[in-house]
């Protein structure tokens, strides 16, 4: 046997023995075994290079630095789920589920992990990436500290796709967790709060061999890619794991929303058995065709949905009530506590939403409150111990004036908060419309963040965003923590956001209302800023989903003379406020005023390109079949009910081919 033989081999044996460690968790070899083989495979790979593997075994044990982590935008958007909490939730979810679907609808029931969302691709059966979450359109490359993670397969054996991802959760078993803070206490260091956030700052540690020192688990659950031959999200699973990966063999397919509550049921009560966190149960369709027909909304799947086991709760001290200015002017009352111990985390502070909310449950200083993490994420006051009341207590006076500025506060009829009207002169206000201008969801200015934006404000170097295309090396250098290399970064970025598409720039500006979804409606029906500026608010009423609250926002906008002028410098700065010739050049009328349902499996293009194409030709994809459709796009396997609503309505049903013709 060659030496190139005797590696390949050893790294096949540990390959094999990690999974049946990690993953199946029956080992056959002592770990001291395990070890003396590694230790002769780095042996041979360090005195012959030239037989390098970017997926050998030896990697697991870290090394690299990675000073910045590369941004990366998901093949596949990761969305959020929607959230339930009752029985009643879930029967209304199957409602709206069965009007949209055809035939039996079954579901996977698996346990909801309480850790790191992680996307790893794989490219001819070797893991090549590992992508954060992020925002969901977009995350952090953290391949070589997710190749430390033992229970991460770097290649995999059986019929895997040649491509494809594979998504699941980074966690931090009690046990490993538990050990972790043992270490740091006997040292005299402070112990991490819980499982989940050390998982994730894990992710991001600089040195990967710090993070191969840490008992990562990677449980997988969701595959996504190009023409799979899966049909079902439980076979997804099943293929998964004989992949290689570790897959929870929790999961269950289920026939009912009964079932899928005795499944909810066993494991609110046996979760703590397990050994690690979970905080609920996401419930799927099953069937993968359906889950296409379904699709999704702006921000979650409508096939999916997530039942949370109830809050924890505890009660605890409200000793102040402070209020913060977002940077629309809302007021947000926030309540200062007697640190208390929740769900594994220290809660001093909880949202008392509005005044009326405060009102309602008629929340004062110095009373003992009950607190909740919502989802066990976002702590929230839930009700007070009248019994513990001081007899001399006050009800809460909500604040009048502006505590940044002192402007009298107004509250718009109808509305449920409180603002400050003082947009151009409140300090909040302006800091937080440019942090929201420079944030990755909107202009994405690398080099820039919330802090040093307020450094800025506060230094008199701007005052809005048009202000950062004015600024110079030579005014950020003397800045407080602002080297050469970093002023350098800084100018690049804000010189780069220039090529930010107009749809993005529509969303920065920070208009009232005016989301990520809406501003790519407005973009995509106007093409330019000009063209929404001269709109009236019934013109923009009748664009697609603007109503007319959004309507009346965007013409208050850039009605004030003050927007107008920042529109008017964006412009001259070289900000992208139209859609560019290139996409243009890809888009037509060809569809306007037509509206598509598309139903059944394609050949020529996926489901996605063709409401793609519906939607650059200028017609509307609707999931539903009423008197407005146009047209039902029908494939393979179009579901019955759907064809009979169709005919009820003499809708006119065409084919794949007959739809491509329209628009070529």
């Amino acid at each position: 046997m060659n030496i190139e033989q005797k590696i390949n081999q050893l790294r096949e044996e540990l390959r094999q023995h990690n999974y049946k460690y990690y993953v199946l968790d029956t080992p056959t070899i002592s770990d001291y075994e395990f070890d003396m083989k590694l230790k002769e495979l780095q042996q041979l790979e360090e005195t012959h290079p030239e037989f390098y593997d970017p997926n050998s075994p030896t990697l697991r044990v870290g090394g690299e630095i990675t000073k910045n982590f590369e941004t990366v935008v998901h093949e596949h958007r990761m969305y959020s789920l929607d959230n339930s909490y009752s029985r009643e939730d879930l029967l209304d979810w199957e409602k709206r589920i069965k009007k949209l679907v055809d035939g039996e609808v079954y579901y996977t029931c698996e346990l909801k992990y309480d850790g790191a969302s992680i996307n790893l691709t794989y490219e001819n059966g070797a893991l090549s990436k590992a992508v954060t979450r992020g925002d969901g359109i977009q995350g952090d490359n953290v391949t070589t500290n997710v190749k430390t993670i033992k229970s991460v397969p770097l290649k995999l054996t059986g019929d895997f796709p040649p491509k494809f991802d594979i998504r699941g959760e980074i966690v931090l078993p009690y046990e490993g967790f538990a050990k972790m803070n043992q270490e740091r206490i006997a040292v005299g260091e402070e112990p991490y709060a819980n499982p989940r956030n050390t998982a994730s700052g894990s992710l991001k540690l600089q040195d990967s061999s710090e993070t191969a020192k840490r008992p990562l688990d990677c449980l997988l659950y969701s595959i996504k890619g190009n023409k799979l031959a899966i049909t079902t999200q439980y076979e997804s699973l099943v293929k998964a794991r004989a992949w290689g990966f570790k897959v929870p063999v929790e999961s269950k397919m289920v026939h009912s929303i009964d079932e899928v509550l005795d499944f909810i049921t066993f494991w609110d009560e046996h979760r703590h058995d397990l050994p690690y966190e979970t905080d609920g149960v996401v419930i799927k369709v099953n069937d993968l065709q359906q889950q296409e027909e379904l699709g999704f909304t702006a921000k979650a799947p409508r096939w999916a949905m997530a039942y949370k086991f109830k809050a924890e709760q505890a009660s605890t001290t409200l000793h102040e009530i402070t209020y913060q200015v977002g940077r629309t002017g809302a007021i947000t009352p926030v309540a200062n506590l007697e640190p208390v111990l929740l769900a594994g985390t220290t809660v001093k502070r909880a949202s008392l939403h509005n005044a009326d909310q405060i009102a309602k449950l008629d929340i004062r200083v110095r009373d003992t409150v009950f607190v909740e993490k919502g989802g066990e994420i976002i702590p929230k006051i839930i009700g007070v111990d009248f019994q513990k009341r001081d007899q001399n207590s006050q009800p809460t006076q909500y604040i009048t004036q502006c505590p940044e500025c002192d402007t009298s506060l107004i509250r718009k009829e109808g509305e449920a908060q409180h603002y400050c009207p003082n947009d151009q002169g409140c300090p909040p206000q302006i800091i937080g419309r440019i942090q929201h201008y420079i944030s990755r969801k909107a202009m994405d200015i690398e080099g820039l963040g919330g802090e040093t934006v307020a450094l800025l404000v506060n230094e008199g170097l701007i005052t809005n965003y048009a202000d950062l295309y004015q600024l110079t090396k030579e005014q950020i250098i003397p800045l407080e923590r602002m080297a050469e290399k970093s002023a350098d970064n800084l100018i690049t970025g804000i010189e780069k956001s220039k090529e930010i598409p107009f749809e993005r720039v529509l969303f920065a500006l920070g208009i009232r209302y005016v989301g990520e979804t809406v501003a790519k409606k407005l973009a995509k029906h106007y093409k330019s800023i000009d063209a929404i500026i001269a709109a009236t608010e019934e013109e923009l009423v009748n664009v697609d989903e603007i109503g007319i609250k959004i309507a009346q926002s965007v013409q208050e906008f850039f009605a004030a003379e003050g927007n107008k002028t920042l529109i008017n410098r964006l412009q001259h700065y070289g900000v992208q406020l139209e859609i560019s010739a290139d996409k243009l050049a890809n888009q037509t009328d060809t569809l306007k005023g037509q509206t598509f349902v598309v139903s059944g499996v394609f050949e020529k293009v996926s489901r996605n390109e063709l409401k793609k194409l519906i939607e650059d030709n200028g017609g509307k994809v609707s999931s539903s079949i009423s008197a407005k459709t146009s047209y039902i796009v029908a494939g393979a396997n179009m579901g019955p009910s759907k064809l009979e609503k169709a005919n009820t309505l003499g809708i006119e049903i065409i084919s794949e081919d007959e739809f491509l013709s329209k628009i070529t």
